[in-house]
């Protein structure tokens, strides 16, 4: 098993969201350097999605990925889990105007439906902040309809000698550059060092492979800084 996080326990990673939740969608940008749009753009175009699909969109955070994926299914469901309620606060502020999106509560480790419900199942930022990521994979895996599809869009590591070295430079910067945006410094000293020590590309597939899925595949973003993984059930 793939412990992806073991600097916090649940309870203290949930305050810790709480605390960043105002300033969740700046963070993504400032850690994305400004191309988190871009990377959600790669996702879509890759999915083959029907409007009258059922979807679930894993650590919601504030909707953004949800958001993109109801405007893609006006004829079916769309439900956003995340375990923070002021994540969920913030989200819903964002998409109470769009009927085929529901937002609730929940815990990536143990996911509250019933197996073989949705025909894609996605997860932003997620996975290295579950404390077991295998687990989360299991149960995405679970929930999702035989020959359904899965996507993670999630920080990586660069193999580039080059890239790598000016990536840690950066983000040795984060927590410092992320709290002149207001916070606390030690809440983005943990997500610098979540982003830094969750598995590479190669390994996140191979974790995939390990929890049933097939055709997996994965596309290095940024040089290999983040990476969107495919795979079917």
């Amino acid at each position: 098993m793939v412990q992806t996080n073991k600097l916090l326990n649940e309870h203290q990673v949930n305050d810790l969201f709480s605390r960043v939740a105002p300033r969740y969608d700046l963070l993504n940008n400032v850690i994305s350097l400004g191309t988190q749009k871009l990377w959600r753009h790669d996702l879509f175009k890759q999915l083959q999605i029907k409007p009258t699909a059922n979807a679930l969109d894993v650590c919601c955070g504030t909707g953004d990925l949800a958001i993109e994926l109801a405007k893609r299914i006006p004829n079916g469901r769309v439900t956003g889990l995340d375990f923070n309620k002021k994540m969920l606060k913030l989200a819903f502020e964002k998409t109470r105007m769009i009927g085929s999106l529901f937002l609730i509560q929940g815990d990536a480790m143990h996911l509250p439906f019933d197996d073989n419900t949705f025909d894609i199942v996605t997860i932003g930022f997620g996975l290295r902040n579950v404390p077991d990521a295998d687990q989360a994979l299991s149960e995405i895996y679970r929930v999702l309809k035989p020959g359904g599809q899965f996507v993670s869009l999630e920080m990586s590591q660069p193999t580039n000698p080059v890239v790598r070295l000016g990536w840690k430079a950066y983000f040795n910067a984060f927590p410092l550059m992320a709290s002149l945006a207001g916070g606390h410094y030690q809440d983005y000293q943990y997500l610098k060092k979540t982003s830094q020590q969750f598995v590479s590309a190669h390994q996140l597939a191979r974790m995939m492979k390990a929890a049933g899925f097939k055709k997996v595949h994965y596309q290095p973003l940024n040089w290999g800084a983040a990476a969107l993984h495919f795979g079917d059930k």
